[in-house]
């Protein structure tokens, strides 16, 4: 009997424990769902919100049965419920893929800023590689340009090299104020020096141009005397100032460009006026006093004043001294306020020496260069009667120029 009693207790003792056991499973299942469901919850709200509405749609629905009655709440309760939870995973599918979407974007971004960074170093190299084929291309044709000086060549004073324009400020660009200066010389009938912020310098006249006085080809063209000298008196008679125009301010012998005024009346407008230069070297912006010069010009060549009284010297190209031996110089009007000018002999210079020379049927010959320039130093023009096609070395239609 005794026995029969501990087997009993040993028994209660093992449900006891194997109940406990269970009930604790079954206590950490209900903490492990109702996890899931805290966390499903916070992914899925709509979701879950919209399947407790229907539950309470389905239950009110139970009810209604039980006491017989109709009401239309829960139907619509139950509609309502199933459709926010419909809508809560068609919602959070979207989110999901919009957020995949935009990981892979920024991937791609990612991507394509590195691959510029390690092609880099490589586009680089390639560019210097150019750039020093290049260089190395420029100075080969440099050295292929240079010219080679003959012996002959030296004979003949080469003119000024042309350099590249510089682009310089001046004093009032791109208005009409004159600016003072304090006149140094008279070059020739276009060109003065003058001192310039401290600086001397020289002026180039804009818009005209006038004969030669002293070039190294063309040496001393018909009317160069006059136009110097009347530019000399122009210049020293008064206050001297400039006007810049808006365009380039240096040509390429790095002269200043402007228009020059004495007591503020042109220099320009009374050279061309007293047929002493012409109209010439018109490059834009730089021509805001074209027209008033344009029309002493022709005023100018209606009287055959200066250059215009020889017909066919003054060219749109500039001035032919081969047309003054052909041509007899018309007289003057009186009217002008210049000393009437003379038309030149078509010799450049008086002679300094009387070399040995043979004056045949008006022609003279001189056996070399250096015998014609002891009687024209600055050689002579084709037409001329010392002209010898022989010591024309250039083709340019001038004998033994310096």
């Amino acid at each position: 009997m005794q026995k029969h009693e501990n087997y009993l207790d040993e028994n209660v003792g093992n449900i006891a424990i194997q109940s406990w056991r269970i009930g604790n499973l079954k206590g950490w299942l209900m903490v492990i769902v109702g996890l899931v469901f805290i966390g499903l919850l916070f992914k899925f709200p709509v979701f879950f919100i919209g399947i407790a509405i229907a539950i309470w749609g389905v239950t009110k629905i139970q009810k209604q049965k039980k006491l017989n009655q109709k009401s239309k709440l829960p139907p619509a309760l139950l509609i309502v419920g199933l459709l926010l939870a419909l809508t809560g995973c068609a919602g959070s599918l979207d989110d999901e893929e919009s957020a995949d979407k935009a990981t892979t974007t920024e991937q791609v971004a990612t991507d394509k800023k590195e691959t510029p960074e390690e092609k880099a170093p490589v586009e680089d190299a390639e560019k210097a590689e150019k750039e020093e084929a290049e260089k190395a291309k420029t100075e080969t044709e440099a050295a292929k340009n240079i010219p080679v000086v003959s012996a002959p060549a030296l004979e003949k004073k080469p003119a000024p090299a042309a350099k590249p324009a510089p682009v310089k400020k001046t004093e009032t660009s791109g208005t009409t104020a004159h600016v003072p200066v304090k006149l140094v010389k008279t070059i020739d009938g276009d060109t003065i020096k003058v001192l310039y912020n401290g600086k001397e310098i020289n002026v180039r006249y804009l818009l005209i141009d006038t004969p030669e006085t002293n070039h190294p080809r063309l040496g001393k063209q018909p009317f160069g005397e006059e136009a110097k000298e009347r530019n000399r008196q122009l210049v020293n008679s008064g206050a001297l100032t400039l006007e810049f125009d808006i365009g380039e301010r240096y040509d390429k012998y790095d002269r200043l460009l402007a228009y020059v005024y004495v007591d503020g009346k042109s220099v320009q407008n009374t050279l061309l006026s007293e047929g002493l230069a012409r109209v010439a070297y018109v490059y834009p912006p730089n021509t805001r006093h074209l027209t008033p010069f344009e029309e002493a010009q022709a005023a100018a060549k209606k009287k055959g004043l200066g250059i215009w009284s020889i017909e066919n010297y003054t060219t749109d190209s500039g001035f032919d001294s081969n047309a003054v031996p052909a041509a007899k110089p018309k007289t003057q009007s009186s009217a002008s306020s210049a000393t009437t000018p003379k038309a030149p002999s078509p010799t450049p210079s008086k002679p300094v020496a009387t070399p040995s020379t043979n004056v045949a049927g008006g022609q003279e010959w001189f056996q070399n260069c250096t015998e014609l320039r002891k009687k024209y130093p600055n050689g002579v023009a084709k037409g001329h009667p010392a002209y010898q096609a022989k010591m024309d070395r250039d083709k340019d239609g001038y004998a033994c120029e310096r």
